[in-house]
């Protein structure tokens, strides 16, 4: 699987700060720490910044280029900003998104075209974040068509179906992994991405590492081709490279229907299986899910 690094981001405690103020040798540490961990494309996210985001992007590309010729993805939603990373680029780039909004995909579209790019195409509307896997799956296909419109094939696309926080409401995490089964048949030759740390926002820190790798395991079973993850976590790191196929089997498993016996089982894997639980909506999610 396709791993991006998501730990270049002006939200970050710890690189944001050194981001904001052009800290170049705090930012090209974390490019090389996040190369080093075995991450394939490192984000640079400078969020919505408006004034100074056009010089910001382009120092960040051309920063982390002078340490690392890892592929970038370039996320902001200024878009000025971005075409400002994409002249700055000596690579290809993986633009990080575009939305089905009107005020953002003509725009998004055209950069993604002009500078040979590749293109996340996240699902959100007009009407806003999709409700279930079938309106998921047709924000797809109308973002594909306006894609291929433009000029853009299916190889150069990516769909992200928009994880939501499992704390928030546990029927959008089921209908993003339904949804990921489904895109092959929906939107042959476009990949799949998911910001995995997405499913564990609002959870307390320590306990976020079990809810980000326990789901990315449920979306490779459905095929998922890269997640946008926390490069640190080494541990999920592993598990995606396929050094953990003990984790895989079981929460693979479980997802079959199997159920195992938890009192048989390391306090490591009940906590996986625990998580599976929360995650498929087998057990109400609470912040001590890890205890029930």
């Amino acid at each position: 699987m396709i791993l991006i690094g998501e730990n270049i981001n002006i939200m970050s405690s710890v690189v944001g700060t050194p981001l904001k103020n052009k800290d170049a040798a705090a930012v090209q540490a974390m490019a090389k720490e996040e190369a080093a961990n075995g991450i394939d494309i490192l984000d640079i996210n400078i969020g919505p910044m408006r004034k100074g985001g056009n010089e910001l992007m382009a120092w960040a590309v051309e920063t982390v280029q002078s340490v690392t010729d890892k592929m970038l993805s370039l996320d902001t939603a200024n878009m000025d900003a971005m075409e400002a990373g994409l002249k700055a680029s000596k690579n290809k780039i993986l633009i990080n998104s575009v939305s089905l909004q009107s005020s953002r995909i003509d725009r998004g579209l055209e950069l993604t075209q002009k500078y040979n790019a590749d293109v996340i195409g996240l699902l959100w509307s007009n009407e806003g974040m999709p409700r279930d896997a079938n309106e998921r799956a047709l924000n797809t296909v109308d973002f594909v068509y306006k894609a291929n419109e433009a000029g853009i094939p299916n190889e150069r696309i990516w769909i992200d179906p928009i994880v939501s926080p499992v704390s928030v409401e546990i029927n959008q995490v089921k209908s993003c992994t339904e949804f990921m089964a489904m895109l092959g048949e929906i939107a042959p030759g476009c990949k799949s991405v998911a910001g995995i740390s997405n499913v564990s926002s609002g959870v307390p820190a320590e306990l976020r590492c079990w809810l980000n790798r326990t789901y990315m395991v449920m979306l490779m079973k459905q095929g998922l081709y890269s997640g946008i993850v926390d490069a640190t976590d080494k541990d999920l790191i592993a598990i995606a490279r396929g050094q953990r196929p003990d984790i895989v089997k079981l929460i693979h498993g479980m997802m079959d229907g199997e159920q195992p016996d938890l009192a048989s089982l390391p306090k490591e894997m009940q906590n996986y299986a625990r998580t599976v639980r929360a995650l498929t909506g087998e057990s109400l999610y609470s912040h001590s899910w890890l205890e029930v």
